[in-house]
């Protein structure tokens, strides 16, 4: 998958924090120099410093400027961001991520459906499974739910490859939120088989509903994984 401009931008910024070319506690230049330097607009400097905000590498201070504060020592490879929206293949650009689509259903909701989708009973859902493999490790097994009415058109070629990417280049759908719940929980049949969990292996469950920008529900969903395989941070910035 071909790299954006800012992500572009983002991993030069990204190295250059990394091996002290921008030090620790100082600031960083301006966003006109950086796009002058790299020759791209202030908009695509934005994105990229907001990028690695969410990274925790930079701090943006208004009316202060970007503060480096360096590579956090407790974050690890396998850590990914609580609160991201770009889906898996966007968080792994480079690495090779592939899909195998354990189920595929339409079928009408049950209540509990209904209520987290916030549907009518007769409006007919996307039932998928899919097991999430990078670079040839079985890593994520995703359960997901979404209105048929919201993502028409899916199908098993969009499941192999990147269904948010399809929400949101083809269909030109934006997120508007998400409540996402973490907990631990023991390995069911599914994470015995797919995820090579041993009955003893503690299983991480990442469960959200997802939300459009107009307030309509677009997925109810739980991904799991071993605890050994990945682990999830949230960044909290007090800008007052």
């Amino acid at each position: 998958m071909k790299k954006a401009k800012y992500q572009i931008v983002a991993e030069k910024i990204r190295q250059r924090i990394i091996k002290g070319i921008y030090q620790a506690k100082q600031l960083m230049p301006d966003q006109n120099s950086i796009a002058k330097e790299f020759d791209v607009s202030r908009l695509t400097v934005k994105k990229a410093l907001d990028m690695l905000a969410r990274e925790g590498l930079i701090y943006k201070q208004s009316g202060l400027g970007t503060i480096v504060l360096g590579v956090i020592p407790i974050k690890a490879a396998s850590d990914s961001p609580a609160n991201a929206f770009d889906g898996m293949s966007k968080q792994h650009i480079g690495e090779k991520v592939e899909s195998k689509i354990i189920s595929f259903e339409v079928h009408f909701p049950d209540d509990d459906l209904q209520a987290k989708l916030d549907i009518a009973k007769d409006e007919p859902v996307y039932e998928i499974e899919r097991l999430r493999i990078l670079n040839g490790e079985p890593l994520i097994l995703e359960h997901t739910f979404m209105p048929v009415k919201l993502v028409p058109g899916l199908n098993e070629e969009i499941m192999h490859q990147s269904i948010y990417g399809y929400l949101h280049q083809d269909l030109h759908l934006k997120f508007g939120g998400a409540y996402r719940k973490i907990r631990a929980s023991l390995p069911d049949q599914l994470d015995l088989k797919y995820l090579n969990a041993k009955e003893t292996d503690p299983i991480l469950e990442f469960e959200e509903i997802v939300w459009l920008n107009n307030g309509e529900n677009i997925e109810y969903s739980t991904s799991r994984n071993r605890y050994d395989k990945r682990s999830y941070t949230v960044l909290d910035v007090n800008n007052f």
